[in-house]
């Protein structure tokens, strides 16, 4: 009985040994858009590299479609705990502090080559104000370009006059404001349905989100005034991330620069590939009057400097950083 009480109580104390080689971590990682979208595809297989890296000791759990929470709820999520790691838009931040939504302003920026020359200047201070609130920047992807979507023709801002405007950013709030449309806060998930109740009749978005939410069934046009690319941001709570051992924590931060690299990749190719597609399905894609074009560009002069009068010293610094 002694003989075998001792060899249990050492079976007990290998296992015991054994647990901490055999621990797994778990982390969500909330999403705003559809599992089919190129942003969500790329978390998938940044979880995917990071399950493999680690040899299964990081498990992390994508939930597409704003299944685990709201897209304006992920940032505090991530803040608070509640999700380790979670995909964001910057610019629907902006209100909070100006500096998340310097990408969303409108011919600020408007090709990939000076998305990526804005991200690199607006970066440092992103870091040190996510710092601030317990979190890390892990990478950020750019969405395409964003374009005009309308049930009639539009040749001039004057044809948007009193349309119910998509909102999904305080910026693209403004420009209805400026053109005198009427703007209505409906985030991806439920843009399908805002459009299908003639709740929404014009927005602002790109071809992907076009694709997403099957744009080509309620509006008839859209005009590729290439006015910004805002980006996705995926975030990290900070003292999830300290409590993973070292070479855990090298996996995330090498898995989160491939897939930065891969997802700035897709979004050039998915911006190409959803034009052919609106087209297909019978939506006019075409380039903006030079009236459009111009009436655009006021707008987002006027955005521009109102912005920096919000931002301060601070944003006119990140500015010239960026026209250097």
């Amino acid at each position: 009985m002694k003989r075998r009480l001792f060899s249990l109580s050492v079976a007990a104390a290998a296992m015991a040994v054994s647990l901490p080689a055999l621990a797994q971590t778990k982390w969500d990682l909330p999403a705003a858009y559809p599992a089919t979208n190129f942003h969500t595809v790329n978390l998938t297989a940044f979880a995917n590299d990071v399950d493999r890296a680690t040899g299964g000791k990081l498990k992390i759990t994508v939930h597409a479609g704003a299944s685990l929470f709201k897209a304006p709820e992920i940032k505090r999520a991530v803040q608070g705990g509640q999700a380790q790691i979670g995909e964001i838009l910057l610019a629907a931040y902006q209100n909070e502090w100006q500096m998340f939504g310097a990408d969303g302003l409108p011919f600020l920026a408007t090709s990939y080559a000076d998305s990526m020359k804005l991200y690199k200047a607006q970066k440092p201070i992103l870091e040190k104000k996510l710092a601030e609130q317990g979190m890390m920047l892990l990478y950020t992807v750019a969405w395409p370009p964003q374009g005009i979507y309308s049930k009639k023709p539009v040749t001039s801002a004057a044809d948007l006059k009193g349309s119910k405007w998509r909102a999904y950013s305080p910026a693209t709030a403004r420009i209805a404001e400026l053109v005198g449309a009427q703007p209505v806060t409906v985030q991806a998930a439920e843009l399908s349905q805002a459009l299908a109740t003639g709740v929404v009749e014009s927005n602002m978005t790109s071809g992907a989100t076009g694709v997403d939410s099957k744009l080509y069934e309620h509006l008839k046009f859209y005009y590729d005034v290439q006015a910004w690319l805002p980006k996705n941001a995926i975030i990290m709570n900070k003292r999830a991330f300290d409590a993973l051992d070292k070479a855990t924590q090298d996996a995330v931060l090498k898995a989160g620069a491939e897939a930065e690299t891969r997802g700035w990749a897709a979004s050039q190719k998915v911006n190409t590939d959803t034009l052919a597609i609106l087209k297909t399905n019978g939506m006019a894609v075409e380039p903006p009057s030079a009236t459009l074009k111009a009436d655009m560009q006021k707008v987002g002069e006027t955005m521009v400097k109102e912005w920096l009068e919000k931002a301060g010293p601070e944003g006119q610094a990140m500015l010239d950083a960026y026209r250097k």
